[in-house]
């Protein structure tokens, strides 16, 4: 016969009990385990994956999950464009003149496995190679040069501190001269220089209002003498139009009062009077001289002269 096993109902709810805290501590370890695992690679960054102490993989922007205990996060790396603003570093021209120039660098990392392992501590590695460049440039080069080649300074270091940088994974994209600072005497005779410089184009302008000035007030005065010859000009045309027409409406006026005379067929004694009325507005005038004859035979004579004049 078969053994009768009897169970309480206390130790069926206890069993279930344990199972359940069982199965619950085992999801907590899970979840403590894989959580820490689940990794999301936001935008414009990189991490770099390791396994077991070697280069794994470079999980890009997503969601990713690593092997516990296996895999590790190495690295995580932005890939934006970065500033490294440099300290001041000394340097000495072709003319022996020894100034210091500070530098501003742009640059990128665009492949994150060759910035990891490619060198340790890769700024200092570029501020260093590019205070070696900077004193290399600005020795071919004198004080005047360097103070107004700037862009070909700022082309050349860019050129050289890429190539350089190529090993590591790194990108340069710009490089500034923030700051060329000589030494105090230099720029004493900097200022004086600009300040002779000034004042000489100061003088120019000045002595080239003055000539233009003296310029328009001749062309003004020529132009003034121009219109004035010109005006008396107009002036005498007009005078001696004005008198030819005179003369011509005197003359006119003479020729019509001899053919009236003509016309009306006057005689000696009308013409006579006519004649003495004549004379007696032309002896109006201040300065007029007037023979009158002494004898009627003469005024007889006068009128047959103007009657012929008439008849002719």
């Amino acid at each position: 016969m078969l053994p009768i096993i009897s169970v309480s109902a206390g130790t069926i709810v206890a069993v279930s009990g344990a199972t359940i805290a069982g199965v619950a501590i085992t999801l907590i370890i899970l979840l403590v385990i894989i959580l820490p695992n689940i990794k999301i690679v936001p935008q414009a960054t990189t991490f770099i994956i390791e396994r077991l102490g070697t280069y794994r993989t470079t999980w890009e922007t997503g969601f990713h999950i690593k092997v516990p205990f296996i895999d590790r996060v190495a690295k995580k790396i932005s890939l934006k464009e970065k500033v490294a603003d440099f300290a001041p570093q000394a340097v000495i021209t072709k003319d022996n003149v020894t100034m210091q120039i500070d530098t501003v660098l742009f640059y990128q990392i665009v492949d994150p496995k060759l910035y990891t392992y490619g060198i340790e501590r890769p700024i200092v590695a570029i501020e260093n190679l590019s205070a070696t460049t900077l004193r290399n440039i600005i020795g071919d080069l004198e004080l005047d040069q360097t103070l107004t080649s700037r862009d070909i300074i700022n082309t050349r270091m860019r050129e050289i501190l890429d190539e350089a940088t190529d090993p590591w994974g790194i990108k340069v994209n710009r490089v500034e001269l923030n700051n060329i600072i000589p030494p105090k005497e230099i720029q004493a005779a900097m200022e004086k220089q600009m300040k002779a410089e000034r004042e000489k184009r100061e003088k120019i302008l000045i002595a080239e209002g003055e000539k233009e000035s003296a310029i328009r007030v001749a062309e003004g005065e020529k132009e003034a003498a121009i219109l004035r010859a010109e005006a008396k000009k107009q002036a005498a045309i007009r005078e001696a139009e004005g008198q030819a027409q005179a003369i011509l409406a005197v003359q006119e006026a003479t020729a019509k009062g001899l053919q009236m005379v003509k016309d009306v067929g006057a005689d000696d004694g009308l013409i006579a009077i006519k004649g003495l009325e004549a004379l007696e507005k032309v002896g109006q005038g201040a300065s007029t001289k007037i023979i009158i004859p002494s004898d009627l035979q003469g005024i007889a004579g006068l009128t047959t002269t103007i009657k012929e004049i008439a008849k002719s």
